[in-house]
């Protein structure tokens, strides 16, 4: 699937609203030379998209350098590896990434609207040689060696009146993410509470995350898939494993994961040289 390095055509601009700061933002997507890598800019810091500067949180992925952070750049990070794209900057007006509808449908749309330009150069790709896990008290993750692609099986298990236990077992390419780049980001109700004590979704509405209570959710349109919340947890997934800097070609399993567990799968694989081999 990935073969040559990319990047965009044309400068892409988004606007919108950041869903734990609730400020405006506005970011702009714009073409980087070979070998450039995925890098955010805030405040004239350039902040490189990689597991080394990523920090650990629950309820979004955060990259900081230095008294800088930008936060929420999982969806875009999970379109531009699933198109493919290694060679671009994004400048932003504040720190956090515009949540748009929850999804990574309107990243998605307009990349590929704008083109792409294959810059003739061999992308390099990260496989793994050996297995690798992490787990918790309830949380599970792993990775085995797979020499053609990433795949990812996935299960949840809320243990409530609705989204209950779901599985979903994922190949990454193109057009596998278009049968998942609508899935929306989602909380339960019951926990709402907490996170707004944490300062966080202050920009949180119907129209871009789902939010489940009791045994219905409150969005009015309804779900867009009947799976739709373990396919967002793979949308994340694939994001988060985006910060390896080079795309990943092995087998992930996951129990109940999240933003953290699919940070320290990373540091875990990283931690040792016999665990990988970069090609």
């Amino acid at each position: 699937m990935f073969i040559n390095q990319q990047t965009i055509r044309n400068s892409i601009s988004f606007s919108g609203i950041g869903l734990h700061t609730g400020k405006s933002v506005e970011i702009k997507i714009l073409p980087e030379k070979v070998n450039s890598g995925i890098n955010f800019i805030f405040k004239k810091e350039k902040i490189k998209a990689s597991w080394k500067n990523a920090q650990i949180s629950q309820l979004c992925t955060k990259i900081k350098k230095k008294n800088t952070y930008i936060s929420t750049i999982e969806h875009l990070m999970s379109a531009l590896s699933a198109i493919g794209v290694t060679n671009v900057s994004i400048q932003t007006t504040s720190e956090e990434i515009p949540i748009l509808d929850g999804s990574a449908k309107d990243f998605v749309e307009k990349i590929l609207d704008t083109g792409l330009v294959n810059q003739k150069i061999q992308q390099k790709i990260i496989q793994i040689k050996k297995k690798v896990n992490y787990k918790t008290i309830d949380k599970y993750i792993e990775i085995s060696p797979n020499k053609k692609k990433l795949t990812i099986d996935y299960s949840i298990d809320y243990k409530d009146d609705f989204i209950k236990k779901q599985s979903l077992y994922y190949e990454h390419d193109l057009d596998n993410f278009k049968k998942i780049y609508l899935a929306r980001t989602f909380c339960l109700h019951k926990d709402l509470e907490k996170i707004f004590a944490m300062g966080l979704a202050k920009g949180g509405t119907l129209d871009n995350a789902i939010v489940v209570s009791g045994n219905k959710i409150l969005n009015q349109g309804g779900l867009r898939y009947k799976d739709e919340f373990v396919k967002h947890k793979i949308l994340d997934c694939i994001g988060d494993l985006y910060l390896a800097e080079y795309q990943i070609y092995g087998n992930v399993i996951t129990k109940g994961g999240g933003h953290e567990l699919n940070l320290m799968l990373l540091k875990e694989v990283f931690k040792d040289e016999n665990n990988y081999e970069i090609i």
